[in-house]
């Protein structure tokens, strides 16, 4: 039976995101800011494609499959690599004899964050025409997907990468919160000295959230290895590899054992998750409330030509927006800066 939930949850998954920007946006952290670039656009390809080859494997919006399939590919490193950056920066944060008070220290770790979690991920996406074995396949119900040449270069250069990543994530967050734990009692001061606009609840859920994230994807990337080490090929040359390359295999739900539909059907669900997860740590804090509140009289007023009377919601009408550099002696909620 065809899932008919698909396009929902993803397209619900991408909103949920994509409330999470303004606030990453202000802070100016590349590698936060590259996770919500890369959940909302692959829940995005996830929903349409649920909705274009739902109940069906029809050859269509070829050029669409040639693009979604190179951004999948790209996500699939570009998420490991934005959770490494994070812990990363926290340990470095964290580390009192490591204080970032520059503005060209900023400069250069957004460059590299930058290098990183768009730069690298265009790289692989070029590297994957390696193992392509063929232009991509479409799944009825989950739309088209890269197609990969199962081969120990396929491993080595598809699938270790992520895992390395999430090594060093691992790494660096046991460094963080050992900073952390050795530091608890002047943390507060620490993180104020860095100049990095961390807080202690910020750093947390920064750290937390990487660390779940990572978890997640090792979790994927080996169900993933094990799925297709039981269909490993050997490599024999480049031009055997690429025969036929032009060709789009189709596969109908009907035809596929219950093994492989519960694969697609549990890996599928991991972008989705993934996002819910980072929405979750980021959405519920008394600061991401309190910017909610100030967006939300912002769009009342500005879109709807609503003006409340002033001191409701604890904010005064021209502060309403939430970007006002100063503080109006009425006002009587302080308005922090984005996690």
């Amino acid at each position: 039976m065809s899932p008919p939930e698909l396009p929902y949850v993803a397209f619900a998954a991408a909103f949920l995101v994509l409330i999470t920007l303004p606030w990453h946006w202000r802070a100016r952290n590349v590698a936060t800011l590259a996770m919500v670039a890369w959940l909302f656009v692959i829940n995005v390809i996830y929903g349409v494609d649920a909705v274009i080859w739902h109940q069906s494997i029809l050859v269509k919006a070829v050029v669409w499959c040639d693009i979604t399939s190179r951004i999948i590919i790209g996500a699939g490193i570009a998420l490991p690599a934005a959770c490494m950056c994070i812990s990363v920066h926290l340990a470095q944060v964290a580390s009192a004899s490591h204080i970032q008070n520059s503005r060209a220290d900023k400069r250069r770790r957004q460059i590299i964050e930058l290098l990183l979690c768009f730069g690298l991920p265009m790289l692989w996406m070029g590297l994957h025409y390696i193992v392509q074995g063929h232009r991509f396949d479409i799944i009825e119900d989950y739309g088209c997907r890269p197609n990969t040449y199962i081969s120990i270069p396929a491993i080595l250069l598809i699938w270790v990468p992520p895992l390395i990543f999430s090594l060093v994530t691992v790494i660096y967050s046991g460094m963080a919160l050992m900073y952390f734990l050795r530091h608890r009692m002047t943390f507060a001061r620490l993180l104020e000295n860095s100049n990095s606009g961390l807080t202690t609840s910020r750093y947390l859920r920064l750290m937390a959230m990487a660390f779940t994230e990572i978890v997640i994807t090792v979790v994927s990337s080996s169900l993933t290895l094990w799925f297709t080490s039981l269909s490993l090929r050997p490599w024999t040359n480049f031009a055997d590899v690429h025969w036929n390359f032009s060709r789009i295999d189709t596969y109908p739900t009907v035809f596929l054992p219950d093994m492989i539909l519960n694969y697609y059907y549990a890996t599928w669900y991991i972008i989705p998750f993934s996002s819910l997860i980072f929405f979750a740590f980021f959405a519920f804090g008394q600061e991401a409330i309190s910017e909610t509140r100030a967006c939300f009289m912002w769009i009342r007023k500005h879109v709807f030509g609503c003006f409340p009377r002033s001191g409701r919601l604890g904010l005064p009408l021209k502060d309403i927006s939430g970007f006002s550099s100063k503080q109006s002696p009425r006002q009587f909620v302080s308005l922090p800066s984005a996690p």
